[in-house]
């Protein structure tokens, strides 16, 4: 079914419609932008000249659209013209050498497949049951304090706090065993690099990882506990359970998705405060202000370079002047769509005070991410807690001095030494 909301007319209206055009120009788009946490010039360009556009990128076959408006995401995002399942099989234009999805993973299914695993995973999401994680990772937020300040000062915040805590967060959730777990961080990071020289280790991690959660699943699911593996094995939606296959893959996504975004956001979003003393000064004399604060550090960050899995065009449409045929691979960009000046006001400010829009930085439609409760309730007792103990807390260098990583889709900082 069509999205009855969409605006946008059928390309078959072309006739009637002379602003509909088709693209013949082609950029070269690497995203490989990765100075600090300045905005990729490339994709603001694109948001402003040409926000439907034609692009190429490293790897994959042919070319793919880039849609960059914040209207027109939500567009590709929630109308069902547009199919995720459908780049199954194909060679898509893409930031790694190695496609991150897997086929049984919920990330590449469509309504009304991907609803079904949708609502048995959210069992495990609902607000209930994560505030009954946030008792768990307060006690991890100050076991990785206490060993901040009994280093003492100068300390690295990136070894100390934003690598540690959501690997321990999740891994305690999915009750993993910890010798386990540097190995799959290890595997985790392998699979996101941009090199093409990597992508070798990055098929042989993949298949090891879902090999240790086919394994560690199958486990759950002849003696579950009351870890999250366990009430996903065991979670029915009437009748239906997870298969095998889904489970396994299901566990290793959680895995993967519920350590990488919060990982970088700690970092990027303790430097953020850090270079913004005012800032950091005001949520310390108003820690009620915290919330707020943080979702607009969510929208404003560019956290990722690029973009992630795209979409196929399932019939001609025309969206943003643009003729997309039917067949066409279509990337979305999140990042833009935060920064879309049509949608927000000043949005290259950061303004804790801007009306309350719902950011992209989770997603959007049917793949926002299940565990942004998770993530949100993990910055928001790390940072809290920081600013409480740490009253006197900055920077240990200076700021063109923290050295970020280049070789992966994210962008965070390697290190960030502070001191109080």
């Amino acid at each position: 079914m069509e999205n009855t909301s969409v605006r946008h007319a059928s390309v078959h209206d072309k006739d009637q419609n002379a602003s509909v055009r088709d693209k013949e120009s082609v950029r070269s788009c690497p995203f490989d932008f990765a100075q600090q946490l300045e905005f990729d010039p490339q994709l603001k360009e694109l948001l402003t000249e040409e926000p439907v556009s034609r692009i190429r990128m490293a790897y994959g076959e042919g070319e793919a659209w880039l849609v960059t408006r914040y209207e027109d995401v939500r567009t590709v995002t929630t109308d069902r013209r547009f199919s995720r399942s459908a780049v199954l099989g194909r060679d898509f234009p893409r930031m790694t050498p190695e496609p991150i999805v897997q086929a049984e993973s919920i990330n590449l299914m469509d309504p009304p497949a991907s609803s079904r695993l949708r609502s048995l995973v959210a069992k495990s999401f609902t607000p209930r049951r994560v505030e009954q994680m946030r008792e768990g990772t307060q006690r991890v937020v100050d076991r990785l304090l206490d060993g901040m300040e009994d280093e003492g000062s100068p300390a690295d915040f990136v070894a100390r706090v934003s690598s540690p805590l959501p690997l321990i967060t999740i891994c305690e959730a999915l009750d993993i065993p910890e010798a386990d777990r540097p190995w799959l961080r290890a595997h985790a990071l392998t699979m996101m690099n941009v090199g093409a020289a990597g992508k070798e280790d990055a098929v042989r991690a993949k298949a090891e990882l879902r090999g240790y959660f086919t394994e560690l699943t199958a486990e759950r699911r002849r003696s579950p506990g009351q870890d999250l593996i366990s009430t996903l094995a065991t979670a029915r939606d009437g009748e239906e359970l997870l298969d095998d296959k889904e489970l396994a893959v299901m566990a290793m996504v959680l895995l993967i998705t519920g350590q990488d975004t919060t990982t970088y956001e700690l970092g990027n979003i303790a430097h953020t405060l850090l270079t913004r003393p005012q800032l950091l000064k005001t949520l310390q004399a108003e820690p009620e202000r915290l919330p707020r604060t943080i979702e607009e550090l969510l929208r404003h960050i560019p956290f990722r370079k690029g973009v992630g899995i795209p979409r196929i065009a399932m019939e001609d449409v025309e969206l943003g002047g643009v003729a997309i045929k039917a067949g066409d691979v279509v990337h979305v960009s999140y990042l833009t769509a935060n920064r879309d000046p049509a949608k927000f006001d000043r949005p290259d400010e950061l303004d804790p005070d801007r009306p309350s829009i719902p950011h992209m930085t989770f997603g959007w439609g049917a793949h926002h991410c299940l565990g942004a409760p998770l993530a949100t309730m993990e910055l928001e007792v790390a940072f809290s807690t920081l600013l409480a103990r740490f009253p006197a807390l900055r920077l240990d260098a200076a700021p063109e001095d923290i050295r970020w990583n280049t070789t992966s889709i994210w962008r965070y900082p390697l290190a960030l030494p502070v001191t109080w």
